[in-house]
């Protein structure tokens, strides 16, 4: 009896069957994955994200290398290969200057200064952002203006403003300019823009106010920008060297910018030893940056979309 013979369906060109299984039959031959090759462009943008990544981190590990360096020098030019390291300059910084009470000086009015710009600029940016009232891009304006006229000018005007108030020598006075930011406030402007005012309205048809609104709904949905704002108001704050310099006299009250200045004497200088301090107070920022890096990537991407 002839044996009866099924149809096949065909087999659609490009289906995973049809991949697998041989045009003269035989055992199916396995499927290569199509690699795209580098091309010369590919490769010469590799090759300059690379420089680039270099240049960027070798001051880092020249300061590191010269501060385990004994008695470590810059005139000889930068070097990688250290002969006998040593922690002689880290054990003379702590011996030479109150180094802990300097650290945590630096720390609490960075951190202080960084929370009071969130919870200015935050509120500002939600007022130029959701408030109506006459004049508002005017006075925006003239606050972002603000951010041409350099600390430099500032800087007797202030000194004034904080004797004739007796805060000169204080914590307050290395606070009072850091409370608000106009670069943060135009930043999370921008991020409270960029929330659907519908959330503002259907909160508000449940009986919400501006405060409950602004707590629970813009704030949550600007945690990228709020960090981004967040960073750079710790490094501008931890880096600031002019205003204390001019309006803090005693050493109990001296930050890290400070501290290191004095490293420097009028006609020789350690410079394992302020490499040593240098490496104490870029530790902090680089542990803050890698914290945040992936909202501060987000923060800056989304505040620039409307």
């Amino acid at each position: 009896m002839p044996e009866l013979l099924t149809p096949e369906a065909p087999i659609a060109v490009g289906s995973p069957t049809a991949a697998t299984v041989p045009a003269t039959g035989g055992a199916p031959e396995p499927v290569e994955r199509n690699r795209r090759p580098l091309r010369p462009l590919g490769l010469l943008r590799y090759a300059a994200v690379l420089a680039g990544a270099v240049v960027m981190l070798f001051p880092f590990l020249w300061t590191v290398i010269t501060s385990i360096t004994p008695e470590g020098s810059l005139a000889g030019g930068p070097t990688l290969i250290v002969e006998n390291p040593t922690l002689a300059a880290y054990r003379t910084l702590l011996e030479t200057l109150p180094m802990w009470r300097i650290v945590v000086n630096s720390l609490w009015v960075a951190v202080a200064s960084t929370l009071l710009q969130l919870v200015t600029g935050s509120m500002a940016a939600y007022g130029f952002a959701r408030l109506p009232f006459k004049g508002k891009n005017v006075v925006f304006a003239l606050y972002l203006a603000t951010l041409m006229v350099p600390m430099q000018v500032l800087v007797v005007p202030l000194f004034i403003e904080m004797k004739a108030l007796n805060l000169q020598d204080t914590y307050m006075a290395l606070l009072a300019p850091s409370i608000a930011s106009a670069f943060g406030v135009f930043l999370l402007r921008q991020a409270v823009e960029s929330v659907p005012k519908e959330l503002d309205e259907a909160a508000t048809i449940d009986g919400a106010g501006h405060l409950r609104i602004f707590a629970t709904i813009i704030l949550p949905l600007i945690k990228p920008a709020l960090a981004t704002v967040a960073v750079f108001a710790f490094m501008g704050s931890w880096n600031s060297f002019l205003w204390p310099l001019v309006v803090i006299r005693s050493p109990e009250f001296m930050t890290l910018p400070l501290g290191l200045a004095t490293l420097q004497g009028q006609f020789t200088t350690e410079w394992d030893v302020v490499m040593a301090g240098s490496v104490f107070s870029i530790l902090p920022i680089a542990i803050v940056y890698l914290l945040a890096q992936r909202h501060i990537i987000a923060g800056v991407a989304h505040t620039g979309i409307k």
